[in-house]
């Protein structure tokens, strides 16, 4: 299940685009049946997340929260939370020449990445990371738009 939630005013993000997107996600890291928390929201409250949560005072273009499972609790597996800030995205995407739903499908991978345990701190790590998102973005037939 994919729990929705959008506070930017006529954002232009397509909601039930994001959604499908996202359960074509789960479907090809083998959590089908896991649900995902994604959040739209302004750059001013990412700015207030992302300082809350990592110390850094200023916009960010997506934010993840992974959730430890818990054994006991039977039911829906949340896997956790993706914030992603409308107003960044859409100015990464012009710089890309990419529609602002692209971008947010790419950064929808990456913080699905994260919450899954991935991480591009290390050369390895990242490398893998990318290899990851680009398999991720083949499955939901997306253009990688970093490719030269």
């Amino acid at each position: 299940m994919i729990h929705y939630r959008n506070t930017v005013r006529r954002s232009g993000v397509d909601a039930r685009a994001v959604k499908r997107v996202a359960a074509q996600l789960l479907a090809a890291v083998g959590r089908r049946d896991a649900s995902l928390s994604i959040s739209f929201v302004g750059d001013e409250e990412i700015a207030r997340i992302n300082a809350e949560h990592r110390g850094k005072d200023r916009p960010t273009d997506v934010l993840s929260f992974p959730l430890e499972p818990d054994p006991t609790m039977p039911g829906e597996e949340l896997l956790g939370d993706v914030v992603i800030s409308v107003p960044t995205a859409l100015r990464q995407a012009a710089g890309y020449d990419a529609p602002l739903q692209r971008e947010v499908e790419r950064l929808l991978i990456h913080g699905l990445l994260h919450v899954l345990g991935h991480d591009h701190e290390e050369a390895d790590e990242r490398d893998a990371m990318i290899a990851e998102e680009r398999r991720l973005a083949a499955a939901i037939g997306m253009p990688w738009p970093y490719d030269p």
